[in-house]
């Protein structure tokens, strides 16, 4: 289990572009998806925000977790985005990717940086953290749904997704948005 001295977690600066990059690449290796990976050091630049910049709008934003022993290397990263309940009317955090990297895997870095988002989570006066997880990725489902972080499977949703030609085709059916 981590302790506090044997890492830091603090939120991605613009500086970090390249490992986050890194990061996202080496989740794709291990969802075995490298070729569906688009993002480039510009596209994240563009659609991340960063602790730097004012409070405002940004699409997601990321955590960076560093080991001790390596403190310009990130270990893992939590990327996230704002979500929010009808029902509780009341904001959350849609956790997009969770990763840590295989050397670092096993000394709780990925209990830390959900456990960073679920303070974030609290400080905004949310409702929930919530994400999805490969039906294959069995060590990550009991990750989950272990004492550690105890999540609940919803297993009475499903995800579903327009993208591609589809999205573009779907949004040229619509109407023009007003305001």
């Amino acid at each position: 289990m981590a302790t506090e001295q044997s890492f830091i977690i603090r939120r991605a600066t613009k500086d970090d572009m390249g490992q986050i990059l890194d990061l996202i690449k080496e989740l794709a290796i291990y969802e075995h998806a490298l070729e569906d990976v688009q993002a480039t050091e510009e596209t994240l630049l563009t659609t991340l925000g960063f602790s730097e910049e004012k409070p405002g709008p940004a699409y997601a934003k990321t955590l960076l977790l560093f080991a001790r022993e390596k403190p310009d290397v990130a270990a893992g990263m939590a990327l996230y985005f704002p979500s929010y309940s009808t029902w509780r009317a009341k904001p959350g955090i849609w956790l997009e990717d969770l990763f840590v990297r295989e050397e670092y895997r096993g000394r709780g870095f990925g209990t830390a940086l959900i456990t960073a988002l679920a303070r974030e989570v609290e400080r905004i006066g949310g409702a929930r953290l919530e994400w999805s997880v490969l039906k294959w990725n069995t060590p990550s489902i009991k990750f989950y749904e272990g004492e550690s972080i105890g999540a609940t499977a919803m297993t009475e949703w499903q995800t579903m997704r327009v993208d591609g030609e589809q999205l573009r085709k779907l949004a040229g059916k619509g109407p023009e948005l007003l305001g």
